[in-house]
């Protein structure tokens, strides 16, 4: 294994990655499961039912619309989600490593995306002369697409490496400090 891999944090971010790392793991990784669906869900409303884009919000964007117009909490998202990714690659080794830091590195351009709408919709500018704030990739596929796109890019490969990380081996437990995975020790029977 590379000696990046064997480079533990302490405190705070080492609990997170041992003790801590199936709660933090799971919390996380609902998080982006919920918000992979409400872009599934927009993409139904627009394709399944013949919803127009404007109207087409998902599940939690019909009563709460600033969720999708805001793009403070578009890019607050992505930045918290790119941080997390980083924070919680602590926890694996190995093969789930690998998968993970793939989501990393598409989270991180989603990001850069992202960044751009925020930019654009904060200053005015326009990329390219567009009406709306637009990022790069979406010149050429619309938004929703777009991010639905981005959104199951990034969420596969963190499923595969969960699960990965579930049914690693011993050693690489190890290296990791991580406890996800591994049979629960028996309490001792009182004497």
């Amino acid at each position: 294994m590379p000696t990046s891999e064997l480079a533990r944090p302490s405190g705070f971010l080492g609990g997170l990655n041992s003790r801590w790392h199936h709660r933090a793991l799971a919390v996380f990784m609902v998080i982006v499961i919920g918000h992979w669906a409400e872009h599934i869900a927009q993409a139904f409303q627009i394709y399944a039912l013949g919803w127009p884009t404007a109207k087409a919000r998902g599940v939690l964007g019909i009563p709460f619309p600033a969720l999708i117009s805001s793009e403070w909490l578009h890019y607050g998202y992505a930045l918290v989600m790119l941080v997390f990714l980083w924070i919680l690659r602590h926890g694996f080794a190995g093969r789930s490593r690998q998968w993970w830091n793939l989501a990393l590195a598409i989270q991180f351009w989603h990001h850069i995306e992202h960044l751009l709408l925020f930019v654009q919709a904060q200053s005015g500018w326009r990329l390219a002369g567009q009406k709306v704030p637009t990022s790069i990739i979406q010149l050429l596929v619309p938004r929703v697409e777009l991010h639905l796109f981005y959104n199951t890019i990034v969420t596969i490969p963190m499923i595969v490496a969960v699960v990965l990380h579930r049914r690693a081996s011993a050693a690489e437990h190890e290296l990791t400090g991580c406890t996800c995975g591994l049979p629960k020790q028996p309490a001792l029977a009182a004497s």
